[in-house]
């Protein structure tokens, strides 16, 4: 297994070289400004006490208020809330959203518990962090095993203890409490953007295209929905008890109705069952991880026949296997394009919430499109000009825009 850490270090490091970048501004952007780790006791159901670990990790805010999700996992760890934060410095950079990057998480196994202890432990968790998030300061949102619901309770809790409503502090909420149109499948939308761009400019009519989803939460399950409606045939998904594969193709509709009554894809009428791993290696002409990260590894890269690969979800490719999928002429449209859709439109929510007036859904996705179409184009132009891959194209777009911040704002005292 991977250390996520480690591998956004070497990510860094890497492009850092390429850029020539001070060697202080680069030993700067390889840590994050602070890390939190906090004790999270829960009253059970049952009437016991339970103390959970929780994170928060801010990474840089040279660009703006620090702006990442929380992850409710039973793998959660600290090193994986640093890169990620790392990561989400990078995304709000490639589409010029004016964030740093932050993430947060607990470690728990949300499948394991009732509404009532969630609300709890989120309750708990958003007193434990209060002091270092708001509106102007950090602002989380949904991730992995967190939703909507969720942030409205951190909404509650934080307004509580602030004595004032305060909406602006998380985005992702529910549209009845000044959530966006569009933010629910904005992950999702803004990656099969991004996969349409990487389609054509590979001579493939992304209406014509076969297409594989690993993963089948949010990210993934719209992945299919945007995907099915661009006019591609999704041949295969899975979750995290395996996946189903129908070379005709997946009707979104009946994965979803399948999925809610059952819990799981697997055993949809029709359909073979398979692996995750098989997913990965079925000849398609787009592949979207949507799962977590260390997906596509040194171990597996060269058994994948996808001609496009979309990371909707973080960090789903090591550099090891950037290396091979590079060699076999993949395209990879990477995780800091390719799922910026949600902090686009969690900035969306954030202006919405500071004016206090709601956009329609069609200005959302017309302006989210905007921003990925202009992100891909500009991290191809770099890609092109220096002769090296899409990630590290976005890399060096985001990295130079963070390190050019640094600089001009200096170091106080």
């Amino acid at each position: 297994m991977v250390n996520p850490r480690e591998m956004a270090q070497v990510q860094l490091e890497k492009v850092a070289h390429l850029l020539e970048l001070d060697a202080s501004l680069l030993e700067c952007l390889r840590h994050p400004k602070s890390v939190l780790t906090v004790s999270i006791p829960v009253r059970m159901d049952d009437g016991r006490l339970k103390t959970f670990t929780g994170y928060r990790s801010q990474h840089c805010n040279a660009r703006g208020p620090f702006k990442g999700g929380i992850r409710y996992h039973p793998k959660v760890g600290q090193d994986e809330v640093i890169a990620l934060s790392m990561w989400m410095t990078w995304k709000c950079a490639v589409v010029d959203v004016p964030f740093g990057g932050g993430k947060g998480g607990v470690v728990c196994d949300p499948k394991k518990m009732s509404q009532g202890e969630l609300e709890r432990l989120t309750r708990r968790y958003t007193h434990a962090i209060a002091s270092i998030i708001g509106p102007d300061k950090d602002i989380p949102a949904p991730d992995v095993y967190t939703n909507a619901q969720v942030m409205a309770w951190v909404v509650d809790t934080y307004s509580e203890i602030q004595g004032k409503r305060s909406l602006g502090v998380v985005t992702g909420k529910p549209i009845e409490i000044g959530g966006s149109l569009g933010r629910d499948t904005a992950t999702a939308r803004g990656c099969i953007f991004a996969a349409r761009e990487a389609l054509r400019e590979l001579g493939i009519d992304p209406r014509r295209a076969t297409v594989a989803v690993q993963g089948y939460g949010n990210a993934g399950s719209f992945s299919h929905k945007f995907a099915q409606e661009l006019g591609a045939k999704v041949v295969a998904v899975s979750d995290s008890a395996g996946g189903v594969h129908a070379p005709d193709g997946l009707d979104y509709e009946r994965v979803r109705a399948h999925k809610e009554e059952t819990g799981q894809v697997v055993g949809l009428a029709g359909t073979e069952a398979i692996s995750n791993a098989e997913l990965l290696e079925l000849d398609v002409d787009l592949l979207v991880p949507a799962a977590l990260e260390d997906q596509i590894n040194a171990e597996n890269a060269a058994k994948v026949r996808a001609k496009v690969i979309c990371e909707a979800a973080n960090g789903p490719t090591t550099p090891e296997a950037d290396e091979i999928l590079a060699r076999a002429g993949i395209t990879v449209v990477p995780d800091v394009l390719a799922n910026a859709g949600g902090v686009t439109v969690s900035y969306f929510e954030w202006l919405q919430a500071f004016n206090e007036y709601p956009w329609t859904e069609d200005e959302v996705n017309r302006r989210l499109e905007e921003k990925i179409v202009r992100g891909y184009r500009e991290v191809r132009e770099i890609a092109v000009e220096r002769g090296v891959d899409n990630r590290t194209a976005a890399l060096m777009l985001a990295v130079g825009r963070v390190a050019r911040a640094l600089e001009l704002q200096g170091v106080w005292p």
